[in-house]
């Protein structure tokens, strides 16, 4: 790294015409190149920092602008340089601009950030507490408290993107996952390793992971964040993530702690988990906030977009543009609309894939990506864009179908070959399996529905089943333990007096709110969770197991654990339930064992699709061995039924037996004989023949295979 002395006797007195492409700091010909965009700045400022950020050794004006891009080449200088940039230009809020030289920004582009932020009075463009609010002007300096970037380095060795193992869609079983919570208490990972991009790429990790039979890795977000204002003072932070600043920069808190004021370290710490899991035939999935900013609402701080473009950068009230549109329910909404902000994304996008080596991206609150001025759409310029990239073309494309503004639920209504989190799936499994505990019942059909991949929602537009990622609990509500200890939310720990996290949401706590020593309380709280994840893994669909659900693990019926950086929010290793995590893993086997249960096609299709005979196909079975009838469908009084897949004439058939209620149901058995392949309760011994009529244990789902030379009727 170059010295204060060094770095300032290297400064020429003036920049060079530099490359308006590509956007950000690139070391090239002997020097720096910068490119910044703003659509409505008057002048942009390059100013150079000692090397730990504190001292101004010069300014520059940027050339331009051309084609909104101001730009310069800095001879002489390379990899280290410490800069921050002023945005000159008018500052008027009813106008949507909010431009304040007094004010260092952050470059968008930064994939070094030097510096720790805090909640300082001076990063806000206007006067704290003035009379006219968030239209007066601030005249304070904030470069001493703000954050910089550092010039990066290429990347050293190649791209782990070359070892992906680009799993096939109806093989992937995703497992949603946070860094730092994976391993913080995980005592076979060595303790300086624990809670980092290192410990999650342990072999004591990656053979928890393989045991399950998890493919691919759903990681919440990696991107540099920032802690909300109203957790300053508070001891918390936002340990989820959700808050992102820095799209081009790993988070250094969740690297080793000798890496984390070292960029480049975190950066090479990162690429070298993408590549140990991809060694280990695992995927990576990002979850990516390109919503919001930590900048907040119009009364928020200056640190980056808003001091270089406000009006270009985010979505502004058509009525009135001193006030920020807010579909994220974070105060502000990025402005993908805007060519250069979906550039922005896109370039983002890219750098992870082709640069970090990950496999997928998971876009958290995504309709914000395709809302135009006529509301959302799915042929949105963005979604074009993303759906053409070469770079973009094999990786997995996941959104979380919902934001915060108004017709914001578009579940179904995603392009191409996105997949989409279905809470339809979520809702409807706890509701069937946790009605007889108080949850509020769901009837078998509703549950058909979304065990076949809710054909009703993604049945459109040569879309498959397996655009239904199906969850029955992830990081943003109760654990699986929690739904079925808890009938409320218990939140108190967020310092919102409760009033933070989702009210209603479906749980069931048979009896005793919490932790209880009744056996039978215990019994039917195993079935209920054992039934849930059997659903969630034998269904159509692609499944998503939410981290620590498989070994049981609680959040103490806190459903919002967002701000949680303690064992609460951490995986509680030390009380694992070693049993059910070895479930998990019989469920993914059978589910790997038998196409039948995960197929790429709606069944009835396979045939008209692929052009070969033997479609897979399924009948609904009422107890009584009879076909499902329309009426019984709507038989409110009676939840257990069965389905019968049959696949090509070498396939086993499987019939899946569904009962919900706290006793005994007699299924009647297609001509058999049937082999036992799994009881999710564990009463009935496994591999036994069965002819006949079958006995379901309470709340249980059963699954029998016939081998293919068996008759078929």
């Amino acid at each position: 790294m170059m010295t204060t002395t060094s770095t300032a006797s290297r400064l020429p007195e003036a920049l060079e015409p530099g490359r308006h492409e590509p956007l950000g700091a690139q070391v090239r010909d002997g020097g720096v190149n910068f490119a910044v965009f703003s659509e409505h700045a008057q002048a942009i400022e390059l100013c150079v920092f000692d090397a730990a950020g504190q001292r101004e050794l010069r300014r520059y004006r940027l050339q331009g602008p051309q084609d909104g891009i101001f730009q310069g080449f800095l001879p002489g200088l390379g990899a280290g340089l410490v800069y921050g940039l002023r945005a000159h230009g008018p500052y008027q809020p009813e106008a949507g601009h909010r431009f304040n030289a007094h004010k260092l920004l952050l470059d968008p582009y930064a994939r070094e950030i030097v510096g720790h932020f805090g909640w300082h009075a001076e990063h806000h463009g206007y006067e704290l507490g003035h009379p006219d609010g968030a239209r007066s002007f601030d005249r304070r300096d904030n470069a001493a408290q703000a954050l910089k970037a550092r010039v990066p380095a290429p990347l050293a060795g190649p791209s782990p993107r070359s070892s992906a193992p680009r799993h096939a869609l109806q093989d992937v079983v995703l497992y949603e996952v946070h860094v730092k919570g994976f391993s913080q208490q995980m005592a076979e990972i060595p303790a300086a390793l624990r809670g980092s991009y290192a410990a999650l790429a342990h072999p004591a990790a990656i053979a928890h992971f393989k045991a399950l039979g998890v493919t691919t890795l759903s990681l919440l977000p990696v991107h540099y964040a920032l802690d909300e204002p109203h957790l300053a003072g508070t001891g918390l932070r936002n340990y989820w993530g959700y808050n992102s600043l820095g799209f081009f920069a790993p988070d250094p808190r969740l690297a080793q702690p000798a890496h984390r004021e070292d960029a480049s370290a975190v950066a090479a710490e990162f690429r070298a988990m993408v590549q140990a899991l991809h060694e280990a035939g695992l995927e990576v999935v990002l979850d990516v906030v390109y919503n919001h900013t930590p900048e907040g609402n119009e009364f928020g701080p200056t640190i980056s977009f808003r001091g270089l473009d406000h009006k270009s950068y985010y979505r502004l009230v058509a009525e009135d543009l001193s006030r920020c549109e807010n579909h994220s329910a974070c105060g502000n909404t990025l402005n993908t609309a805007h060519p250069r902000v979906a550039q922005l994304v896109l370039d983002s996008l890219r750098f992870w894939v082709q640069e970090m080596g990950v496999d997928g991206l998971r876009f958290d609150l995504a309709p914000v990506l395709g809302r135009t001025r006529h509301g959302f759409d799915g042929n949105a310029a963005f979604f074009m864009a993303l759906r053409q990239d070469p770079v973009l073309a094999g990786v997995h494309l996941i959104a979380e179908p919902w934001d915060a503004g108004y017709d914001g639920y578009q579940l179904g209504r995603f392009p191409g070959r996105f997949l989409e989190w279905n809470d339809k799936f979520r809702d409807a499994v706890r509701g069937y399996w946790l009605g007889a505990g108080g949850a509020g019942g769901t009837g078998r059909g509703e549950f058909a529905r979304r065990f076949t991949a809710s054909s009703d929602v993604f049945h459109h537009g040569q879309r498959s089943p397996l655009a239904s990622v199906n969850f029955v609990a992830c990081h943003d509500g109760y654990t699986l333990n929690d739904l079925v200890s808890y009938s409320r939310k218990h939140n108190e720990a967020n310092c919102e007096n409760n009033r933070d996290g989702r009210d209603g949401e479906l749980c069931a706590n048979f009896g005793v709110e919490g932790p209880s020593d009744d056996a039978s309380i215990r019994r039917r709280r195993e079935r209920a969770r054992r039934a849930m994840l059997a659903s969630l893994l034998l269904a159509q669909g692609t499944p998503m197991l939410n981290a620590g659900d498989e070994i049981a693990n609680s959040q103490g019926g806190n459903n919002n654990a967002y701000c949680q950086d303690n064992a609460l929010g951490w995986l509680d290793w030390p009380q694992a339930d070693r049993s059910l995590a070895a479930f998990v893993g019989r469920l993914t086997a059978l589910r790997r064992a038998h196409p039948l249960l995960r197929q790429p096609h709606w069944f009835g299709e396979a045939a008209a699709t692929s052009g070969t005979s033997g479609a897979a196909s399924l009948r609904w079975l009422s107890p009584h061995g009879h076909a499902m009838q329309v009426q019984d469908w709507h038989h409110g009084g009676e939840l257990a039924f069965a389905g019968l897949l049959q696949g090509e004439a070498s396939e086993p058939l499987l019939l899946l037996l569904f009962n919900p209620a706290d006793a005994l149901q007699a299924f009647a058995l297609p001509p058999g004989p049937w082999r036992l392949a799994l009881d999710s309760s564990g009463e009935l011994a496994e591999h036994g023949e069965h002819r006949s009529t079958l006995a379901a244990p309470a709340c249980s789902l059963l699954v029998l295979s016939q081998a293919p030379e068996a008759p078929r009727s």
